[in-house]
């Protein structure tokens, strides 16, 4: 069943919050550099409950969103398998290739990259994300292309997956506009460490 539309006043709360956010990370990604990206992996992802060899899905950055890298390095060394989100159409979930630290990657639209269509299809424990603001009850703001919400709505119709957004602290704010189709996550990863996301 498709979803129905985002109301008038959602989009527009969301489109405005968008534009703030934007500002607000950016300000904070000049403040704390890459620091802030070594003290989330520091913490790593145990907190999840998901054990190694757990698939773990992590993104490329683009612009200012945080950089998972050193995270990924880390979960790779303990014993996850890692993966890379690989766009299959506009208004389709997103799809998932394993990939190493090192593997060739593919350029696509964005100036996004992707693992070779030669790396096997997985289907991810733990979804790691980017996002633009989080609120204390999971809701995520992104870029409003809804691709991490199909996403998760599918891999949570086929098995038990844990989503955890990266942020900065400062991402934080008291509500994220949404609607009922919108996918909650399980837990957001900050410098200051996890926070467990609640109802």
């Amino acid at each position: 069943m498709a979803a129905a539309p985002l109301s008038d006043d959602k989009k527009a709360d969301k489109k405005a919050l968008r534009s703030e956010m934007k500002r607000v990370r950016a300000e904070a990604v000049a403040r704390h550099g890459s620091d802030a990206a070594q003290r989330i992996a520091d913490h790593g992802i145990g907190f999840a409950g998901v054990a190694p060899p757990g698939w773990v899905s992590g993104f490329l950055p683009i612009g200012e969103e945080l950089d998972p890298a050193p995270l990924m390095l880390k979960l790779a060394g303990e014993g996850y398998g890692l993966c890379l989100p690989v766009m299959e159409a506009k208004g389709k979930p997103l799809l998932f290739r394993a990939w190493r630290p090192g593997d060739p990657l593919a350029e696509v639209m964005w100036g996004i990259r992707e693992p070779l269509a030669s790396a096997p299809l997985v289907e991810p424990d733990v979804v790691l994300g980017p996002l633009l603001a989080f609120d204390a009850t999971g809701y995520r703001l992104g870029y409003g292309g809804g691709f991490y919400d199909r996403t998760l709505a599918r891999l949570r119709s086929l098995k038990k997956v844990t989503a955890i957004g990266l942020a900065l602290d400062e991402q934080r704010v008291d509500a994220v506009p949404h609607e009922d189709y919108d996918e909650r996550l399980d837990w957001v990863l900050t410098p200051s460490g996890p926070l467990r996301c609640g109802t």
